[in-house]
């Protein structure tokens, strides 16, 4: 039972940050899943047990891999990948020449580096 406790936990830290690098608070969360925000609160802390529905549509809303919810997938290339796709939904929300200037901007950062 306690190892049941230790893997809900583990999977609630998971969802925590995947809802946190979606960009979503745990009300939108709950909205988009059909559940109520304290729900959401009691499965990122390991105190409700989540369906293997509920565990599908948290992975497609929060556009995670299952496989890293559950663990048993490299969390730093998931935590790459999804810091990826936030900037790019943050990147996308920009006017043409603000985004040209970022791209000035990671172009002169890489020369940089090549020169140093």
């Amino acid at each position: 039972m306690n190892e049941n406790k230790s893997t809900n936990s583990s999977i609630g830290d998971r969802l925590r940050m995947a809802r946190e690098m979606a960009g979503l608070t745990q009300a939108q969360a709950a909205k988009l899943l059909g559940l109520h925000r304290p729900s959401i609160s009691e499965i990122e802390a390991g105190r409700r047990k989540v369906s293997a529905e509920e565990l599908a549509k948290l992975s497609e809303v929060y556009a995670v891999n299952m496989d890293w919810i559950l663990g048993s997938e490299d969390r730093s290339a998931t935590i790459d990948r999804a810091r990826l796709e936030l900037a790019a939904r943050e990147l996308s929300k920009l006017k043409p020449e603000d985004l040209d200037r970022v791209l000035r901007l990671l172009s002169a950062l890489r020369q940089e580096e090549d020169g140093s």
